[in-house]
Order: C-alpha cells, then structure tokens, then sequence
C-alpha cells in the first residue's frame, strides 16, 4: 500500500496529514495568525546575560525576549570569544557564559523551540538550513549522511560527491538526507550551491540591518512538507480561497 501526504489549505489554516500503510501516523496544523519560528535565523542582540543559569536573554524582536544556554553556543567560533577566553577554549578548559556574551553583543542565531506560555523562543548559534537533499552548516566542516539511508556502497559514493565539491563553496559542512538517495552529482552540486547562495544572503543581510532583525524566515509549512517529501507516492491537495 503506498504512503500518502494529504493537504488541507483554507485562508485560516494549513492541514497535512501522513499516511502509511492505511494508518494516520501524524497530523501538522499552522494557522496564519501564528505561525511557528522553528527554523527562523535572527540578528540578536543580548539582553541579559545570567551567570548562574548558564544562558543568556536575547531580543530578536518578539514580545518576550529568547533563551540561549551555553550549551547551544558554538565556542568553538572565536570571533564571539575574547582573546582571554579564547585561550581557555584552546585549552579545552570549561568556559563560563560571561566569558562567551556580554550585554549589547550582536550574534546571529535560529529558533529551535518555539515560545511557550510565558517562556520565550529557544536558540541556537548552531546554525542549520535544509534544502532537498542537503542541510548546510555554516561554520562547520563536518559531513553527515542520514542513518536512514542504510546502503553501505550509496553512502560512500555521496560523502565521496560532497567532499569532492566542498572546498569550492568554502568548505562548510552537509548532512546528507535520506531522499538524496541514488542523485548525480549535478543535483547535488545544485543543492550546495543553492544553500551558499541563502547563507551569503543572510550575511549581508546582518551587515545590513541593525539588531534585533529577521534575516531569514522559513518556509510556510506546505512549502516545507514538498521540500522534504521523499516516500509519498500519493499526495491530495484540497484548497479553499
């Protein structure tokens, strides 16, 4: 029995529904009125920095200002490091948040967890941005393969592929998706080159613009299910103007 992805968009709200094997296996909804963050990449400004939490408050230009915790910091940057504590991280010596943010630093970030209640967005400086077969890491050398995609002689040959085209867009890391399974190389040189362009884009965008800002939105939720299809063999789309 083949999978389905079922798609439901009236002007209030978006619908979708997965289906394998005749079974419901999950159901996504975005109303127009809020929409999610996840996935959204901000020019930030600290706001409060808090020793004994290990995290920082960032304004990104919401209500409420966003969490970030020393722990989804990349130290490893050291252009956000001063020179004293980028000596401890090259020593691989425990860093303190104060030694990483100061009040009125400007940091690019992403939105991993939504606001909650009174609790404001998540934040990561670990930034991620997927494309069909691709997802980008800036700042990062490290190629990834989907443990999804299980043959052996396949995942030599498409780790062999983006290493081979790596150097040419500055050495930036990938994870390779499931669905990249049995593309050519020119597919996958389209994907790389695609993701470079955005990340550029969001570079000069935060040369640009003065913090807090939005630099990069994700995609509307069935723009993102298209982008990530890869075993739906079926797909009814029902839209109400």
């Amino acid at each position: 029995m083949s999978d389905e992805l079922l798609i439901n968009v009236t002007p209030q709200e978006t619908r979708i529904a997965t289906i394998e094997n005749g079974m419901l296996q999950e159901v996504l909804i975005e109303r127009a009125c809020k929409r999610g963050l996840v996935g959204n990449i901000y020019k930030a400004k600290v706001a409060r920095v808090l020793p004994g939490m290990q995290a920082a408050f960032l304004d990104i230009g919401l209500e409420r200002t966003a969490f970030l915790h020393l722990n989804d910091i990349d130290i490893q940057r050291l252009d956000i490091l001063d020179s004293e504590s980028s000596k401890l991280a090259e020593l691989n010596q425990e860093l303190s948040i104060n030694h990483v943010l100061q009040e009125g630093q400007e940091l690019i970030v992403q939105v991993i967890k939504d606001p909650i209640s009174s609790k404001g967005a998540r934040l990561t400086t670990h930034i991620t941005i997927p494309a069909r077969f691709l997802v980008f890491m800036p700042n990062s050398t490290h190629i990834g393969i989907s443990q999804r995609l299980t043959n052996n002689d396949e995942r030599e040959r498409l780790k062999a592929t983006v290493l081979k085209l790596q150097s040419e867009f500055g050495d930036n890391g990938y994870i390779i998706r499931t669905v990249a399974e049995g593309i050519s190389e020119t597919e996958i040189y389209s994907d790389m080159q695609f993701l470079n362009h955005i990340w550029q884009s969001i570079i000069e965008r935060s040369k640009e613009q003065k913090s807090p800002y939005l630099i990069h939105e994700d995609l509307a939720l069935v723009m993102r299910m298209m982008r990530d299809l890869s075993s739906f063999s079926s797909l009814e789309l029902d839209l109400h103007g």
